[in-house]
């Protein structure tokens, strides 16, 4: 090789580094410019970020102390050597900090909800069970095929309970009757009096007769009214003891007797297994039958002990109660038709009565019947 192409080769290597020299810091001025746009777009953001107040999640903390929402991550992406990208650091928006939660609803499912919810399929199936037994005894009694348990006594005085409820409930529908026809004389006598009363004054030749008459029917009118509040008291007391005394006796009645209903099933139940086999099966059942009809035991006769006394008390208050009122009755209606107002006063005095002044504004004992 001569002198002349040995000195072209080593000099073309050169002016490829040169050349190559030059591209480097072409890029190198681009990447710096860019850089420096990219450092005033972020300035804002930047501003922005530092005005945001620290809080107490230890997160938001440490994302604010690197950069906070507007942090950038670089990463160097790496080409062969030529390559138009060569030595350019790319920017990408920071993917860490806080996750967007979604709200919605939440549906808890704990042990408690779990054993509600088995506490009230246990007390359905026993309700179940019960009803069966219950029904299954109703039937057979009334068939004739079951047994019942009976207690004479107790039964003897409910009967005759029932029984005085009836003629007592009678004897209250005809006092209210009574008190309604009555009502319409006494209203009856007054028009009468005014009618009299005004004839009278129209009347020179017959002022004295008409006079009389107006007088009578007044104090008829009167006395009625007075009557009329004892008997208004009558009604109120015998209503107060059927529809409330008696009433709430024969309700406990019937708790009992719907008792004695579920000791005579859950009996009849144990007697049909006791007199079946007795093995590894049956036994367990034996087992909870005696169980419940013992449960069921207490109860009856807890029920009729209380009813039984229910009924000694309810007896001695009727007594008592039917005492006064009667009395009030006979002397009232007595004292009235026999025109003695002074007896018929004493009487209301005696009970405690008190009429309403005329034109009250409150109803009168017609218009609360």
């Amino acid at each position: 090789m001569s002198e002349s192409a040995m000195s072209a080769a080593a000099e073309a290597p050169g002016l490829a580094a040169d050349s190559h020299t030059a591209a480097a810091e072409m890029h190198v001025q681009d990447s710096e410019s860019d850089s420096e746009e990219s450092e005033m777009a972020e300035a804002p953001a930047r501003d922005s970020a530092a005005e945001i107040p620290v809080t107490s999640n230890g997160e938001d903390m440490k994302h604010m102390m690197t950069g906070g929402p507007t942090l950038k991550e670089t990463r160097i992406v790496s080409s062969s050597y030529g390559s138009p990208s060569e030595g350019i650091i790319e920017a990408e928006p920071y993917r860490g900090g806080l996750k967007n939660t979604q709200s919605g609803p939440v549906v808890i499912t704990d042990d408690l909800s779990k054993n509600i919810a088995l506490e009230k399929l246990e007390q359905v199936k026993k309700w179940s069970i019960s009803t069966y037994k219950c029904t299954r005894q109703v039937l057979s009694e009334k068939l004739g095929r079951g047994s019942r348990t009976v207690d004479l006594e107790l039964e003897s005085q409910i009967e005759i309970l029932r029984d005085t409820k009836k003629k007592y409930e009678n004897l209250l529908r005809l006092a209210r009757q009574m008190a309604t026809q009555f009502y319409q004389v006494v209203q009856t006598q007054r028009q009468l009096g005014d009618a009299f009363g005004e004839l009278s004054v129209k009347s020179p030749e017959l002022h004295e007769e008409f006079g009389y008459n107006a007088e009578t029917q007044k104090l008829l009118c009167k006395n009625g009214e007075t009557l009329l509040g004892a008997i208004n008291f009558f009604i109120a007391s015998v209503n107060t003891l059927v529809n409330k005394t008696i009433e709430d006796t024969l309700n406990a009645v019937k708790y009992y007797e719907n008792a004695r209903i579920e000791y005579d099933a859950y009996r009849t139940d144990l007697e049909e297994l006791n007199l079946g086999p007795r093995d590894a099966v049956t036994i367990p059942k034996i087992e909870q039958s005696q169980l419940q009809f013992q449960i069921h035991k207490e109860k009856f006769d807890k029920l009729r002990a209380s009813v039984s006394v229910k009924l000694k008390f309810l007896d001695e208050n009727k007594i008592k109660v039917m005492h006064n009122q009667l009395l009030l009755f006979h002397n009232a209606v007595s004292a009235y038709f026999a025109g003695n107002q002074q007896q018929l006063e004493q009487v209301l005095k005696q009970f405690h009565i008190k009429l309403k002044a005329p034109g009250s504004d409150g109803p009168s004992w017609l218009e609360e019947q």
